[in-house]
């Protein structure tokens, strides 16, 4: 045995030093643990640091450096390791940790829209040289950056305030003028040889709509074609890749925010989300409050998990949480049958018929006996049916799954693979949402769809075609079904979501590096549908205002969308509790009249308010560590009413026994109009239900002023409002300034 070999060997024993196996370092998972703000400058010694913390808990400098993956520190002080049960305890009662939370896989929230704003091309910009000055970071799926709607011509180079990189590799190879970073965050494989490029196509999407140039003739397989473009296209973007096959991971995100922050963005959008959690357990909670803390305005979307209630997600209060709605266009997919009769139902089909009319069967008729035992054949499952019963026929699969349209496993992927000319699938549950098919197809309601089956069954030789998806004219805007609801669990007294924007069907850029359909990969556009489509219209709005008041703060701006938009008119009473302040009005925000600003003081105090502690609270402040001890909930003043914040709309959770409800609302409002101002109250609000302003008539001296109100409710819940008061304060100067205010009191026991 060599020297070296003795003397490690008499180290080892006398140390007590005890080698983990495979096995038990297995068991480690990993855990962000959060600390704070760092230092204003970038902390050379944070990595030290943590190491020398996370060496102390397990009392091992060599694994403390074995299992440590990734140390943050331009923004936001913390790490992440791969911990045991017993490592967590211990971190969690160390000195200056926040908390200590495991890794989560969060997921993504997956033209004419502009148009139906009102935001038409070219009008109403400040100008493309100062708007090229707003640089907006998307963290999703990462970019294609040789798509037309990020073509940087005409652009000069970088604002002087970026200090980001443009991280390349493979299909990623530039940036440009308009691109102007892109990174990637992949710390479960470190040195895999990832890049920024876009292998999914939904943070193309989202990127094209916040910030896309516009782009002619746009269209998915001849559908919707028209002008593509962003609401900001003279912007620039940076684009951060936190969302891979396997989801968007808590410590990826992380990294992104605190990397974002310091590379100079104004603006950040993240239409990903996940379980709701405490604040400071929540990395988007966590990320976008540091970059509240820098001026920078974070826009998330509430998720697809609605119509239910209690669904919503991005609860933060400093975030703009946006839902979904529609737009005036819908698409319709023509199944003509051969006794003469249509029935109209709804996907993204491009295909022309070659024939006038195709053998009609059902999944019942082509089935498969020999197979029967492993599935459905009225649904079309796999297995269940014979490719010689099916091929060259359009097959009809009773009570499909909306959401399979398109799908490895959707009904649509299974008749293909047999050889069928086509589909109609029948929905168990109405849908708005348009789907690609891999063949001709077309989704149709429930009672459509028992229809079609009793024609099936009524001749010797049934037939039907299926013509080209087709754009018509609807009513809207209205909540899209998936849109997920308020109230929200977190912090009860804040009504999330806080505004919407469309989010259906929207056509917008795609990734050639991913596919529509499995058998389509060339298209340079798609439509897609979600909260995530949602939450890009409305961090370009905000991007738009920021381009005519950037000094404002995030709350100032989020505060001019929501108290300008559009109300929705609904006569479902739990849909006051999905779409927050109403729809985005783009041109109405950038002169709002007045405004409700947040400081970062008042979001502490409203942290004290709801229950953290203040050691926990005076780790956000930044700065000296000192400074961060000294901080008590005590010695500051808490917000005034329930909800204790000068949010731009009111709501209040009231206790589930009986039906008087009163409750009080404090609110400072600032001018930010031109000259001299007088506003006065006006007040909508069910009968039974009084609503005081007080005062009525405020009266503004010169732009900046600031002025306090107050709101009284007092009323009777009435059994029809099912738990739900809905009513409004609208402050009208006579010149065109409307400032509008939803309020909404909810008895949760009653929904």
């Amino acid at each position: 045995m060599s020297l070296w070999l003795l003397i490690l060997s008499f180290y080892l024993v006398n140390t007590g030093f005890k080698a983990e196996t495979q096995d038990e370092f297995d068991k480690r998972e990993p855990y962000i643990v959060y600390m704070g703000d760092a230092a204003e400058k970038y902390n050379a010694e944070a990595s030290e640091n943590h190491h020398n913390l996370l060496s102390k808990v397990i009392g091992d400098e060599n694994k403390a450096r074995e299992v440590r993956m990734y140390s943050y520190g331009k923004n936001i002080d913390g790490f992440v390791a791969r911990l045991l049960p017993n490592e967590v305890e211990m971190l969690s009662r160390e000195e200056g940790v926040v908390s200590v939370f495991k890794n989560t896989q969060r997921q993504l929230h997956t033209t004419r829209s502009w148009d139906f704003l009102g935001f038409v091309e070219s009008k109403y910009r400040i100008s493309e040289a100062v708007e090229s000055n707003i640089i907006v970071g998307v963290l999703d799926t990462g970019i294609y950056i040789d798509s037309p709607s990020f073509d940087d011509k005409g652009f000069g180079p970088p604002p002087a305030k970026w200090k980001g990189k443009c991280v390349t590799g493979n299909n990623l190879t530039r940036c440009n003028n308009k691109v102007i970073g892109a990174r990637y965050y992949h710390l479960k494989r470190p040195n895999y040889n990832d890049t920024a490029a876009d292998y999914d196509g939904h943070g193309t999407h989202i990127t094209s709509t916040i910030a896309g140039v516009a782009v002619s003739n746009a269209n998915l397989f001849g559908i919707a074609n028209g002008t593509a473009r962003g609401g900001v296209p003279s912007a620039r973007i940076a684009t951060y890749k936190v969302c891979w096959e396997e989801g968007c991971s808590d410590m990826d995100m992380l990294a992104a925010f605190d990397e974002a922050i310091s590379d100079g963005v104004d603006m950040i959008s993240i239409s990903i989300g996940g379980a709701s959690l405490p604040f400071f357990e929540d990395p988007i909670a966590i990320g976008s409050f540091h970059a509240m803390k820098r001026g920078i305005l974070t826009t998330c979307s509430a998720g697809n998990n609605g119509p239910g209630l209690y669904t919503v997600s991005n609860l933060a209060p400093w975030v703009m949480t946006v839902a979904a709605n529609s737009v005036d266009r819908k698409f319709e997919t023509v199944v003509k049958l051969g006794n003469g009769d249509t029935a109209t139902g709804i996907s993204v089909n491009g295909f022309n018929p070659k024939k006038k009319m195709y053998p009609l069967t059902s999944g019942f008729l082509a089935s498969n006996v020999t197979a029967g035992d492993y599935g459905e054949p009225s649904a079309c499952e796999p297995g269940t049916m014979g490719e010689d019963k099916a091929m060259g026929k359009i097959v009809y699969c009773e009570v499909g799954r909306e959401e399979a349209g398109g799908s490895s496993e959707g009904q649509d992927h299974i008749i293909r693979s047999l050889k069928g000319a086509g589909v109609i699938v029948q929905l168990l549950e109405p849908t708005d949402m348009a789907t690609s098919t891999l063949i001709p197809g077309s989704y149709v309601l429930y009672e459509v769809g028992t229809k079609i089956s009793d024609y099936i069954n009524s001749t010797k030789n049934p037939q039907a075609v299926i013509f080209k998806t087709r754009t018509t004219k609807m009513l809207a805007p209205s909540i899209a079904s998936f849109s997920a609801r308020g109230p929200q669990r977190i912090s009860p007294n804040i009504l999330k979501p806080d505004i919407s924007a469309p989010g259906l069907n929207i056509l917008a850029a795609y990734s050639k590096l991913a596919t529509v359909t499995v058998y389509a990969k060339d298209t340079l556009f798609s439509i897609m549908s979600g909260t995530s489509m949602a939450c890009p219209h409305a961090a370009a709005a905000a991007a738009y205002v920021k381009s005519f008041h950037p000094d404002w703060s995030p709350a100032a701006i989020k505060s001019a969308l929501m108290t300008t938009a559009t109300p929705m008119r609904t006569k479902d009473i739990e849909a006051e509790l999905s779409y927050g302040s109403g729809q985005i009005n783009p041109r109405r925000a950038i002169h709002p009249g007045l405004v409700y600003d947040i400081t970062e003081t008042s979001y502490l105090s409203f942290l004290c308010k709801e229950g953290y502690n203040s050691t926990s609270i005076g780790l956000l402040l930044g700065g000296s560590n000192e400074t961060k001890k000294e901080y008590r909930c005590v010695d500051h003043k808490q917000g005034l009413g329930s909800d204790g914040l000068n949010y731009p709309s009111m709501h209040k959770q009231v206790g589930s026994k009986g039906t008087n409800v009163s409750e009080t609302f404090y609110r400072t409002v600032r001018s930010v109009g031109y000259g001299p101002s007088t506003y006065v109250a006006r007040v909508w609000a069910p009968k039974g239900v009084r609503v005081e302003v007080e005062p009525r008539v405020m009266s503004f001296v010169k732009p900046g002023e600031e002025k306090h109100f107050k709101v009284v409710i007092d009323g009777v819940m009435e059994e029809a409002m099912r738990g739900i008061l809905s009513a409004s304060v609208e402050w009208d100067d006579s010149r065109g300034h409307l400032v509008r205010s939803p309020i909404l009191l909810f008895q949760a026991g009653k929904m």
